[in-house]
């Protein structure tokens, strides 16, 4: 097939999660020509809402469940008509040593989250209270200054250092492992814990790790929105998927669905497959798929591959429907409390280490460390109208420490059985009932509750090794200042006509739109007028 044969755009975007979206929307209202191309036969990748079980109305956030690092400025810049909630609470830590106490941190009431330190943590329950007051206040000038620049091109690590203001911060992020900054900032192993855990969301590594991936993840928690606040999508993750598509539609650009790129070329011919093979050609090309599965697709086509490394996620995440929230061993805090931030479960600081410790030894850890959420209670509206007048809630269980090298040669159905059954043992060593007691039968009889793991991942939507940030997250600045747009972006490949433009960007990962707004905007640097 010659040129002419091909079907000729300026850009052509090969994947269609939220990035890609971004990306042609951008693209598109700037007037330039803009295909995308997904497999599957709807977009949006893991930012989707669906219904899991039969006959129950309720619309989950299956892979994607919070809103942190998506900027006002890409909401203001396209017109999307996205509502995200805050929540109350911070989250919610019980003492795995006596579960009946435990720590609530209630944004809106200071006096009240000192008082649930003095009751956990016993004479040093105030000072550690202000100790975690004070590791917040520290952070809030990183997040300030980093956050703004995740939409500009790549500050230079320097320019970055000098905006914080706060050198030992700097180096304490950037050059030593989380763990030492973690152990002079707080006395207790529960608070340190919980700060932990930021670092740790899909990310396989310890306090310590001399690679500082968990330093890395930890930052991306902390910046989002110049906050390091973690919203709710109203409407559930859906919603942000729809928007997107709806405004890069309007904008003019071209979605192609069930259409599959089988090989990239550098002069931007993209070949593809569905009932019959055809090539998209662009100007340039941009990669919404992981850095792996484009080595892939340029080495189908014969040419250099940018050299990824073999990403591995590190996560399962449970969603379920309950009849109502379980009771709590604590009694001084409510369910409706507890469950509407991050309740921690079974993540102090020596757990979640030793956990990564069973891990790479091969063996489910026990406990497993899990987090919780419950988005019902923020934002009911992905219920139907019946689930909410009955008091059902949604929960969500992420448990970390648990790498795809576990699951890896397992039959995929016992895999998640097993993950499934660890992380509801860790729930339940915290909580006042058996948690099946809580769930909800669909029609059908089955019980409303399901784990996605690194398998699933994998299998529904191509992100090789389950890794749900496609690879190593990047620290979001450079070294020296770059030459190139596509550098200058944080989006280039050894091809200078094809780009980046999903979460293997340098500041991509989780739910942002930054990849894609950055690789759009390179892009049109590069095609100029």
């Amino acid at each position: 097939m010659t040129a002419s044969d091909s079907r000729q755009y300026d850009v052509v975007i090969v994947g269609g999660g939220h990035n890609a979206l971004v990306a042609a929307a951008y693209l598109a209202r700037a007037g330039r020509r803009v295909a995308v191309i997904e497999r599957a036969e709807a977009v949006g990748g893991a930012a989707v809402s669906e219904r899991p079980w039969f006959g129950v109305d309720a619309r989950l956030s299956r892979y994607s469940y919070l809103v942190s690092l998506l900027p006002q400025k890409i909401i203001d810049d396209l017109g999307l008509r996205i509502r995200l909630e805050r929540r109350r609470y911070s989250s919610y830590t019980p003492d795995p040593r006596d579960p009946s106490r435990g720590i609530l941190i209630d944004t809106r009431d200071a006096a009240a989250t000192t008082a649930s330190f003095v009751r956990t943590l016993g004479d040093d329950g105030a000072a550690e209270a202000e100790r975690f007051s004070a590791f917040g206040a520290r952070l809030a000038p990183l997040a300030e200054a980093v956050f703004p620049t995740m939409t500009d091109p790549l500050p230079t690590a320097d320019e970055l250092r000098e905006r914080v203001g706060d050198d030992d911060l700097w180096e304490a992020l950037t050059t030593r492992p989380l763990g030492d900054l973690l152990r002079r900032s707080f006395e207790s192993d529960l608070v340190r814990g919980i700060a932990l855990t930021d670092g740790l969301i899909g990310t396989f590594a310890t306090s310590d790790d001399p690679s500082l991936a968990q330093n890395r993840c930890f930052l991306y928690h902390v910046v989002g929105g110049g906050t390091g606040d973690w919203d709710v999508p109203v409407g559930g993750m859906g919603t942000v998927t729809k928007e997107l598509e709806r405004v890069a539609l309007e904008s003019g650009a071209e979605i192609f669905t069930g259409v599959e790129a089988i090989s990239i070329s550098p002069d931007g011919d993209v070949h593809t497959m569905t009932d019959r093979s055809e090539v998209f050609h662009g100007e340039l090309v941009l990669s919404g798929v992981g850095r792996a599965v484009l080595d892939r697709l340029l080495a189908a086509g014969g040419s250099e591959t940018t050299g990824a490394e073999t990403p591995e996620g590190a996560q399962v995440k449970v969603n379920m429907l309950l009849s109502r929230l379980p009771r709590l061993r604590d009694e001084s805090v409510t369910p409706e409390a507890a469950f509407s931030g991050t309740f921690h479960v079974n993540e102090t600081m020596t757990q979640v280490d030793a956990a990564y410790a069973a891990a790479s030894g091969g063996l489910i850890p026990d406990p497993l460390p899990v987090e919780i959420y419950c988005h019902s209670l923020t934002d009911p509206s992905i219920l139907g109208d019946h689930l909410v007048a009955d008091g059902a809630q949604t929960l969500t269980m992420f448990g970390l420490q648990v790498p795809h090298r576990l699951i890896a040669d397992m039959d995929p159905v016992a895999a998640g059985a097993k993950l499934l059954a660890a992380a509801q043992a860790s729930l339940e060593s915290v909580i006042a009932e058996p948690l099946r007691d809580c769930i909800l039968r669909a029609p059908d009889g089955r019980l409303c509750i399901e784990a996605r793991t690194t398998r699933d991942l994998e299998e529904s939507l191509n992100m090789v090794g389950g890794d749900i940030f496609h690879g190593a997250l990047s620290w979001p600045w450079l070294d020296a200042p770059a030459s190139t747009p596509a550098a200058r972006w944080g989006v280039s490949t050894p091809h200078p006509r094809v780009l980046l433009c999903g979460s293997s960007a340098q500041r991509g990962g989780a739910v942002s739109g930054i990849g894609g707004q950055n690789a759009a905007m390179a892009a049109l640097e590069i095609l100029g007028d």
